[in-house]
């Protein structure tokens, strides 16, 4: 049994920034060696969130729609009013979409569809260092 786990760092820009982290994700998985099993990627904090999606220009304006509909950033929140961070509505946002995934591997690869990748989805109000967690599980 093999468990590795990798840490890295995406720079973000805020207010739901969508990045593709599959070519990395399987990068990983590679150095790893693990053929079989599973990766487990997840984003430190509160205000992000780890999702798939099929990574293409409209609906990732699409994705940034919908979100701002179901918690806009414009919205009272109390932890707004509480911290005076004015990021409550990031909260809102990666609480309901979760901070992690769990993705199969097989002949050293993750399995995703055709046109599905990895996403890391920042809501936060302002730029991010995020740090990511990848950590591989299984056999040779």
């Amino acid at each position: 049994m093999i468990i590795e786990t990798y840490d890295y760092h995406i720079q973000t820009k805020g207010f739901s920034d969508i990045h593709d982290v599959t070519s990395r994700v399987n990068e990983f998985i590679r150095i790893s060696e693990v053929r079989e099993g599973f990766c487990h990627i997840f984003s430190v904090g509160s205000t992000a969130s780890v999702s798939t999606m099929e990574f293409e220009p409209a609906l990732v304006k699409d994705i940034k729609e919908k979100l701002e509909e179901f918690a806009s950033q414009h919205q009272r929140s109390h932890h707004s009013e509480t911290w005076g961070d004015d990021n409550g509505f990031s909260h809102i946002r990666a609480t309901f979409m979760g901070p992690g995934i769990t993705v199969p591997i097989r002949n050293g690869r993750c399995i995703l569809g055709t046109w599905q990748q990895i996403v890391v989805i920042d809501h936060d109000n302002r730029p991010r260092n995020r740090h990511i967690i990848v950590q591989v599980i299984g056999i040779e």
